[in-house]
C-alpha cells in the first residue's frame, strides 16, 4: 500500500481512538442528515489480522467467478493526477499500484474474500514460497507458460533481472524491503552492487536461478514475510529482453490481463486486453472486459458530479484513487439508489506533517506544530466523516500494535488544536514570527487544506510561507534530501499487515537518500538501532509489541511528524458498473473484479 498518492500513503499498498471520537466535530451536514454510517476504527482493527499463507492448490487459476459478471464494453475511469511511474521498480503508489493489478504480474500475489480476508498465493509461482534453513532461505517454482505481452514465456532469468535492475541508480522511487534484506541495510546495498547493466550478476549464495524455473533468495536473517513483500507492485516482473531501463517508464511491457494501447503523458492512458493472458495461471484476476479508458485531469469535485449524474460514459466509470467530493458527501449519503453504487473503507494511511528536521532542530517548534494541528477541519475537507477522523498516533489503527488510547498530543480533548498551548511553546522556544517554508500539493483538497493549517500556524505566531507543488511530482520534490521546504504533509499505510513496513521507511535515518520516504530526515541512534533489533525479531507478538513501543519514543522523544487525521474511502460507480468491492490490498475500488452489467 505504501504511499497515499496525492495520497501517497508512499504508500505506500497500500494500507484509530474511540468511536465517539471518530464522529467528533461531525455535523448533519456530513452524514447527510442521518446517522453516520462511515467506517469506524473498531472496523479498522480486523485489517490488523495476520495474512494466511495459501498452497499450491490456492495458486492455481481461474479466479472465482464474479457473481452475475458478463464479459464486453470499456470501463471509464477518471483520475485527478498523472501517473508519476509506470515501471514497476519505481511504483510505490496507490495510483500507479492499482493500475499494476491489471497489467503486471509478479511471484506472489493476494486472494481476498468478501470480508477482506487475505491469503497469500503464488502468482507467476507455483505456490507463496518454500521456506528452510531457519527462514533464510526461500525457493520459489515458476508455472509452466506464464507469457508476456510479446510472447515472451518468463523464465528465472527475467525473475532474477527484475530483482537485479533495482540496484541500478535509476530505480529512486520504489520499495527496498528485499534490496535491503539480501545486501544490506539501509542504503548499503547500493554499495554491494551496480545493478546488471555491465554485465554481472549478484552472486549466486544471494540470489540463484539453478534451472529456468526456479528461483532461490539466500537472505542472512529470516525473513517471513518475504511473500507478502513479493506481492507489492515493485517486485512485479521485468522481462530481461524487453527492460529499457528510464524508458520502461513509458512503454511498460504487461504480463496481467491487459495491456497499455496509448499513453498520453498528463491526459490518458487506455488498456486493451493482453491476449497471451491465460486466465487458468491467474488465481486473483479477470479480463472481464474488454478495456480501460483512464482520463486523467479530474479532481474529485468532477468526478463525483460526472458519476452521480450517470449519463453516457459515466455510467460504465469507477474511481480508482478518487474519492466522494467533500461538497457531495451529503448529496450521495441521503440518495439510498446513489449509496448502492457505492463502496466503503477503512484506508491504512496516516496523513502527516512532515518537519525537515534538517530545518527545524528545535522539538519545542515541532511540538507547537503538533498542538496546533486542526485535524477535524482537516479531515473534514478530506470528505468529512466518510473521508478521514481524527489521528492520535503515527500507527494507523490497521496496523497491529495500534494502541487507540494512545495520545500523546491531547487529541481526544483538543481534535482540531491547542492553539494556546502551541502558543506558549512557541514563546518558550523564542521563535515568535519565525518563517516557515509550507509546500503542499497544487490539488483543491490540498489548497483548501493548506489555508486551515496557515491559519492555525499564523495564530500561534509563526510567519508561513506557503509553496504550491505540483501534484504529479509531489513525492519526488518533497523526497529530495535538499528539498528547501520545512514542512509538508504525507500519507503512509503499512504494506502489508506489521508495523516493519512502516518505522524502518519512515524513521531510519541509514535509509536517507533522495527518493526516500524518511521525509522528516529523522537520523536518531536509538531508533536506528531499534528498528535493526526489532527487525530480527521472529516472533510476531514480540515485535508488535517493540514496535508499539518504539512509536511511543518516536512520537514523545523525536516528533519527526506532527498525526493529522486517518484515512477512509469513499468511492462512487456509474449504475452500469457490476463486481463493486473494496479491496484491503489496494485500499480502493477493485479493478480486477469489474464488469459492465450490460
Amino acid at each position: 500500500m505504501s504511499i497515499l498518492s496525492s495520497r501517497r500513503a508512499r504508500t505506500a499498498v497500500v494500507a484509530v481512538a474511540a468511536g465517539a471520537l471518530a464522529l467528533a466535530g461531525c455535523s448533519n451536514a456530513d452524514s447527510g442528515g442521518g446517522k453516520d454510517k462511515s467506517k469506524n476504527k473498531e472496523e479498522a482493527a480486523a485489517q490488523s489480522a495476520a495474512v494466511k499463507m495459501g498452497t499450491a492448490q490456492d495458486s492455481t487459476g481461474p479466479a472465482e467467478e464474479v457473481t452475475g459478471a458478463r464479459p464486453g464494453g470499456t470501463i471509464q475511469v477518471y483520475e485527478e493526477d498523472d501517473f508519476s511511474h509506470l515501471d514497476p521498480g519505481q511504483i510505490y503508489v496507490s495510483d500507479a499500484g492499482l493500475l499494476s493489478k491489471l497489467i503486471f504480474r509478479g511471484l506472489t500475489t493476494y486472494k481476498e474474500d468478501d470480508k477482506g480476508a487475505l491469503t497469500v498465493v503464488g502468482d507467476l509461482a507455483t505456490d507463496p514460497g518454500k521456506v528452510s534453513d531457519g527462514g533464510r532461505t526461500w525457493t520459489y517454482t515458476l508455472k509452466d507458460g506464464i507469457k508476456d505481452e510479446t510472447g515472451h514465456v518468463i523464465g528465472s532469468a527475467d525473475i532474477r533481472h527484475t530483482f537485479e535492475r533495482l540496484y541500478d541508480p535509476f530505480i529512486t522511487d520504489g520499495p527496498s524491503f528485499i534490496q535491503q534484506w539480501l545486501s544490506g541495510t539501509g542504503t548499503t546495498y547500493r554499495q554491494a552492487y551496480a545493478g546488471p547493466f555491465k554485465g554481472k550478476h549478484l552472486p549466486d549464495t544471494v540470489l540463484a536461478t539453478p534451472d529456468d524455473k526456479t528461483v532461490v533468495f539466500h537472505f542472512k536473517d529470516a525473513q517471513p514475510d518475504l511473500p507478502q513483500a513479493l506481492a507489492m507492485a515493485g517486485y512485479s516482473v521485468v522481462p530481461e529482453k524487453t527492460d529499457t531501463k528510464a524508458k520502461y517508464d513509458t512503454k511498460p511491457v504487461a504480463v496481467g490481463p491487459y495491456k497499455i494501447s496509448e499513453f498520453k503523458a498528463g491526459k490518458s492512458v487506455k488498456l486493451v486486453k493482453n491476449t497471451t493472458w491465460d486466465p487458468k495461471s491467474d488465481p486473483m484476476r479477470h479480463q472481464y472486459v474488454d478495456g480501460f479508458t483512464i482520463d486523467i485531469n479530474h479532481d474529485d469535485e468532477d468526478q463525483t458530479k460526472t458519476i452521480l449524474a450517470d449519463r453516457g460514459d459515466a455510467k460504465n466509470a469507477i474511481m480508482m484513487t478518487g474519492q466522494v467530493a467533500t461538497t457531495q458527501v451529503q448529496k450521495v449519503v441521503s440518495d439510498a439508489a446513489a449509496m448502492k453504487r457505492t463502496i466503503q473503507g477503512y484506508a491504512p494511511y496516516v496523513w502527516q506533517m512532515n518537519f525537515n528536521m534538517d530545518r527545524i532542530k528545535d522539538k519545542k517548534i515541532r511540538d507547537a506544530i503538533t498542538y496546533a494541528m486542526p485535524s477535524t477541519a482537516v479531515y473534514k475537507a478530506d470528505g468529512g466523516a466518510y473521508g478521514g477522523e481524527v489521528a492520535n498516533s503515527l500507527m494507523s489503527p490497521t496496523t497491529p500494535g495500534y494502541q487507540k488510547g494512545y495520545d500523546p498530543f491531547d487529541r481526544a480533548k483538543h481534535p482540531n488544536g491547542d492553539i494556546a498551548k502551541a502558543k506558549k511553546l512557541i514563546e518558550e522556544a523564542g521563535a515568535k514570527g519565525k518563517k516557515i517554508v509550507y509546500a503542499y500539493s497544487n490539488i483543491p483538497v490540498r489548497q483548501q487544506q493548506a489555508v486551515l493549517i496557515e491559519n492555525a500556524l499564523t495564530k500561534i505566531g509563526l510567519d508561513v510561507q506557503k509553496k504550491e507543488v505540483d501534484a504529479a511530482t509531489w513525492y519526488e520534490q518533497v523526497g529530495k534530501v535538499d528539498n528547501g521546504y520545512d514542512i509538508y504533509m504525507t500519507g503512509w499505510g503499512q504494506d502489508w499487515s506489521s508495523a516493519s513496513t512502516v518505522f524502518p521507511p519512515l524513521y531510519d535515518g541509514k535509509q536517507i537518500q533522495d527518493g526516500a520516504s524518511n521525509y522528516s530526515h529523522i537520523n536518531d541512534d536509538h531508533v536506528n538501532s531499534e528498528i535493526q533489533r526489532i527487525l530480527k525479531i521472529t516472533d510476531n507478538a514480540e515485535a508488535t509489541k517493540a514496535w508499539t513501543a518504539l512509536n511511543q519514543y518516536i512520537s514523545e522523544k523525536a516528533n519527526p511528524a506532527a498525526p493529522i487525521y486517518y484515512t477512509k474511502t469513499f468511492q462512487i460507480a456509474g449504475t452500469n458498473v457490476g463486481g463493486l468491492r473494496y479491496s484491503t490490498v489496494t485500499s480502493y475500488t477493485d479493478p480486477t473484479r469489474v464488469f459492465l452489467k450490460s
